[in-house]
């Protein structure tokens, strides 16, 4: 059955369903999801819990079995399947039609997937999980651009803080989108602004005195050609725990915003009227590192670039081979001008 996210919180305060399955490609939203539901598991007395990644070598049965063994003290428990490219083949497939078929009691069977296409969500497993008696379905989509601001002023005041417009746009523009960047900055103001009360120069100054390895200060080390600062900067966000998701968004997002500009100029278009047009604009006080690294390389190098993102994402969601890590720290490398390439599969 189909459950809306924002009737989840009020559905988890009465009895549990024997299967919840969630679904989207927003990684902040989908992991909130779960929290939520791991959450009301512990407060109903689910003390065990059982993870199982269904990658290639998964081996189904394992998760028949753990449905099927009592717990060592009979005890309520939580088993999490993770099927990072939401495709669980033939065997997965048999698996699952079995497990929610019968759900075994005292057992709740958490299940993250992707964001399930067309085709997909036809197969009978999905047709299972969708739309079957024994589990609950929640599709998370994303937050939209004009929906951004609002989703920015909600959290903040989850946080107990209120803002301007001036300052809530601000931050909108600064992550453009990404909900963990988002959180990331609303939790930054929280930890560095001094009272409740956000404004813009509020937002600047928090940015700006933040001591903490900064995506932004990635990429712009890596647009003035400081390949060592930057990689510097890569581990420590990674030693940071920031996730790669956040990492990588912010280097695609650049490198579409340099592929554009650079077309635009090979076409005979002034550099100064480029920078206008390009969405978001390029800054007066940014367009000198934006320059410097245009110089690098054509726009067909910056399409490449593009396309090593498309499958570090694709390594990110479990969907294609490689470290998605060790091909970030390359491509930031490529962006600051060494010359090397993202092997290929």
């Amino acid at each position: 059955m189909k459950l809306a996210p924002a009737q989840l919180a009020k559905h988890l305060q009465s009895s549990l369903a024997p299967v919840y399955a969630i679904s989207g490609d927003d990684p902040l939203l989908c992991q909130e999801a779960a929290d939520a539901i791991r959450a009301a598991t512990r407060s109903q007395g689910f003390p065990e819990r059982q993870v199982f990644n269904a990658d290639a070598s998964f081996d189904w049965g394992t998760l028949l079995q753990a449905g099927n063994s009592l717990s060592l003290f009979a005890e309520k428990r939580v088993l999490e399947l993770r099927i990072p490219n939401g495709k669980p083949g033939d065997k997965g497939t048999a698996a699952l039609l079995e497990y929610l078929a019968r759900p075994p009691e005292d057992t709740l069977l958490l299940i993250s997937l992707p964001k399930l296409d067309g085709s997909t969500q036809k197969t009978k497993w999905a047709k299972a999980v969708i739309d079957g008696p024994n589990a609950q379905f929640v599709q998370i989509w994303p937050v939209e651009v004009h929906q951004l601001p609002q989703w920015i002023r909600q959290r903040m005041s989850q946080a107990g803080m209120t803002a301007t417009q001036e300052a809530v746009d601000l931050i909108a523009a600064r992550v453009e989108g990404n909900l963990l960047a988002a959180a990331q900055e609303i939790e930054k103001l929280k930890l560095l602004a001094e009272g409740n009360q956000i404004d813009a120069g509020t937002v600047q100054a928090a940015v700006a005195d933040s001591a903490r390895y900064d995506v932004f200060g990635l990429i712009d080390a890596a647009l003035n050609g400081e390949a060592t600062h930057a990689l510097r900067t890569l581990e420590g966000l990674r030693g940071e725990g920031v996730d790669s998701t956040v990492v990588l968004w912010a280097l695609a997002r650049e490198l579409r915003l340099l592929a554009n500009i650079a077309q635009q100029y090979g076409q005979g278009i002034p550099l100064e009227k480029a920078f206008s047009q390009a969405r978001p604009p390029v800054w007066d006080k940014r367009r000198p590192l934006v320059s410097k690294a245009l110089q690098r390389h054509p726009a067909a190098r910056w399409n490449k670039m593009l396309q090593d993102a498309q499958r570090i994402d694709a390594q990110i969601k479990g969907q294609a081979a490689g470290d998605p890590w060790l091909d970030i720290s390359r491509l930031t490398l490529m962006l600051a001008g060494q010359r090397l390439s993202l092997p290929q599969e």
